[in-house]
């Protein structure tokens, strides 16, 4: 039976009650993912540029590659997503369209020419901006389980109290928001015309929301209605590091591969509050009506919002990449990447995170991704396109739990400057159980579709 990669459990032992949050084990995978934002040519072509260099979004893949640059360049890309979230809950299917808009990437690189007469002919310097992950989303699931767990009210005076245990529906609203951003500071100098290498810095920021809302309406077989109304929310910061470094060989003018290295992120400080907390019972805010009683329960009365907060670290994974690319002189080129991650290695410290630690160890493996593109010039206009495949990290995944994507895109030199625009179009499915401590109750199934537009300029030095 395919375990459940998402499930809510946030707070492990004190909260398992009516938490409908992700839990750490969730965050610890989430944080750890890239969405491979960048250019525009470098989202038409899938990512695969660890052997290629010459753009600046793959400063994260391989540092090496901003010494392929022969001038100095500054370039900036606006990005739309489209998505598409179906759920799927006891035969109810609904879809969620969203559409976002964002500024997702600004670098330049210098380029300077070595003062000496000496072997490294060239060395250059990068700088990026880049949103690493986009956090936000939402999805709406509603059906019946046939399983209430809203079944008393609070204020019932009745003796003995009445029992609301027919479940008519139940209805799940989840918003995601944020997104993790990265700066990157990369030095690449080039030996003989030959030997590329590198070496980055990478900064991230953190901010990601969790806003979720459980609606039930049950009755009591008796003409007695119930309805209840259960809201959590989960805040989440930080800052983190990494760095990276790499080679690209040009082992023939029709040929060259790569091979880099970036080291585990390492979150110092991720802060956090929620409205997970005991208050009267519930962990949340909670809302309740009846029909044959004029009052309504609701523990946030008076201005009564309680919260807690939490403070701890995240070890993400580290990532190697080995990359080829076929040059077919000025007309075209193949490009390949191969990237291995464990994440067996994700860690939290700071709190009690042992059985989180232990589900990373025991539940997640390495993963086999692989990013394929290709580059074809006429004269100034360019074509391109790609194909990207990469590996969910749950051990009993689906395989449509794995996320498949296609790209294409186009460019215009102008000389001074550069326009390139690429349409892709990726896809998985998942589980969300927001009943995690009803295993009678079966989680929504889920159908993510994202189709991104992104428009790049790019000006030469």
């Amino acid at each position: 039976m395919k375990k459940l990669f998402i499930i809510a459990t946030l707070f492990a032992v004190t909260f398992t009650s009516y938490s409908q949050s992700l839990g750490y084990q969730d965050l610890g995978i989430l944080f750890s993912g890239n969405d491979e934002i960048g250019s525009a040519r470098f989202t038409s072509m899938s990512g695969a540029f660890g052997a290629l260099g010459g753009d600046i979004s793959a400063i994260n893949i391989n540092p090496a590659g901003i010494a392929v640059f022969n001038n100095s360049s500054f370039s900036g890309t606006f990005n739309s997503r489209n998505s598409d979230i179906i759920s799927n809950y006891y035969g109810n299917s609904l879809t969620t369209q969203e559409q976002y808009f964002n500024l997702s990437h600004a670098g330049a690189v210098l380029v300077f020419d070595s003062a000496y007469n000496s072997e490294w002919s060239k060395f250059a310097v990068g700088f990026n901006y880049r949103i690493t992950k986009d956090f936000t989303d939402s999805f709406l699931a509603q059906g019946n389980s046939g399983v209430a767990t809203f079944t008393e009210f609070p204020l019932d005076n009745n003796n003995p109290t009445i029992n609301y245990n027919i479940a008519d529906e139940q209805r799940f609203v989840n918003n995601f928001g944020g997104e993790i951003s990265e700066l990157n500071f990369a030095f690449s100098s080039v030996h003989q015309n030959k030997l590329y290498v590198g070496l980055g810095l990478n900064f991230y920021d953190l901010n990601f929301s969790q806003r979720s809302n459980l609606t039930e309406f049950n009755n009591d077989g008796n003409g007695n209605d119930l309805d209840a109304n259960f809201y959590q929310e989960n805040i989440t910061t930080g800052t983190g590091f990494s760095a990276n470094a790499g080679f690209i060989y040009k082992a023939h003018p029709n040929f060259r591969f790569g091979l880099s290295y970036q080291t585990p992120t390492w979150f110092s400080e991720v802060y956090e509050t929620t409205n997970i907390t005991n208050n009267d019972g519930f962990f949340g805010d909670t809302e309740i009506a009846v029909s044959n009683d004029n009052r309504v329960y609701d523990n946030t009365f008076g201005g009564n919002f309680p919260t807690q907060e939490l403070l701890y670290r995240l070890k993400t994974p580290s990532k190697l990449t080995g990359s080829a690319a076929f040059i077919f002189g000025k007309n075209g080129l193949i490009s390949l990447d191969y990237t291995n991650k464990n994440y067996k290695n994700i860690k939290l410290s700071g709190n009690n995170f042992s059985t989180e630690n232990q589900f990373f160890q025991n539940e997640l493996r390495n993963t086999h991704n692989i990013n394929v593109g290709t580059e074809w010039r006429l004269d100034r206009f360019s074509i391109r396109g790609g194909y990207k495949f990469e590996q969910s990290p749950d051990k009993l995944a689906l395989d449509s739990d794995n996320l498949e994507g296609y790209s294409l895109g186009a460019g215009y030199n102008f000389g001074s400057f550069k326009l390139d625009f690429s349409y892709s179009d990726n896809n998985r499915t998942g589980l969300y159980n927001f009943y995690p401590q009803f295993n009678t109750v079966t989680p929504t199934n889920l159908t993510f579709d994202n189709r991104t537009f992104t428009a790049t300029v790019t000006l030469n030095l």
